[in-house]
């Protein structure tokens, strides 16, 4: 039997983690002592392999929930097909790696890299599906809108607004063991929500949406998780905080 920090420890992800998936009852503890500490067996431990298997493939909490609850789930089966997933990861990422190695030649003057060669390793499909996924989320009007202020800012702007933003995130991973509550993070979620103005004016309930969907959204959560393993719900939690405050203040 594991105690919650020994899983914590044994799978490289954080105590709170563990505690959201007993929360949402996607991994519960294998029992409960009397002074309240969970325990895990062994079986836990497989479920936990496959909940980060199906996580690292960008599958939602709430649909890993659903197919580790299927009653033909079989393990080995999945197994099988986490691997074939992963060896196409694999081939897909090492096409971005080469690009990556191109560009910083191309960059520094070495090689000369055609407007194609730079997206090397994207596809057209995943540039529709985030646009797509935008226009769901928050109407064709504001994405429109979003747009056209973005493509107001000359280039040495927009990479000033991607630096910032980059900054954000790297600076709440340093936070990760604050409350979400705490001042500092607080602070960092403020620049946050100013962030958020170089593209749309933010109503709180969006910004309060924007961090349940870091978490829901497969796509955001893995470039959030490539960060830290527990940003995305550190991230909601602390957005959901500031948020509050928001309301409270009206």
């Amino acid at each position: 039997m594991y105690t919650v920090k020994q899983l914590s420890d044994l799978a490289g992800i954080s105590v709170r983690t563990l505690h959201y998936y007993d929360e949402i009852a996607l991994l519960q503890p294998s029992s409960v002592g009397e002074n309240g500490y969970r325990y895990y067996a062994d079986d836990a431990v497989l479920r936990l392999q496959q909940i980060l298997f199906f996580r690292e493939l960008d599958f939602s909490l709430s649909a890993i929930k659903d197919i580790l609850g299927a009653p033909d789930f079989d393990i080995v089966e999945a197994l099988h097909t986490h691997r074939e997933a992963l060896q196409h990861r694999v081939k897909r990422l090492n096409h971005l790696i080469q690009t990556v190695d191109q560009t910083i030649l191309h960059l520094s003057g070495e090689v000369h890299m055609s407007k194609k060669q730079l997206f090397w390793g994207f596809t057209e499909e995943e540039e529709q599906r985030y646009t797509q996924e935008a226009r769901d989320l928050y109407g064709a009007e504001q994405v429109d809108a979003t747009y056209k202020r973005w493509n107001s800012y000359s280039a040495q702007k927009k990479e000033q607004i991607m630096v910032e933003g980059q900054g954000i995130y790297t600076d709440l991973v340093t936070l990760i063991e604050h409350s979400p509550s705490s001042p500092e993070v607080q602070q960092v979620i403020a620049r946050w929500h100013q962030h958020l103005r170089y593209f749309y004016e933010p109503p709180v309930e969006l910004m309060a949406g924007l961090g349940q969907h870091y978490v829901d959204s497969p796509d955001f959560a893995n470039k959030f998780r490539q960060l830290h393993p527990d940003l995305p719900e550190f991230l909601r939690d602390a957005i959901t905080h500031y948020c509050e405050g928001l309301r409270a203040s009206e």
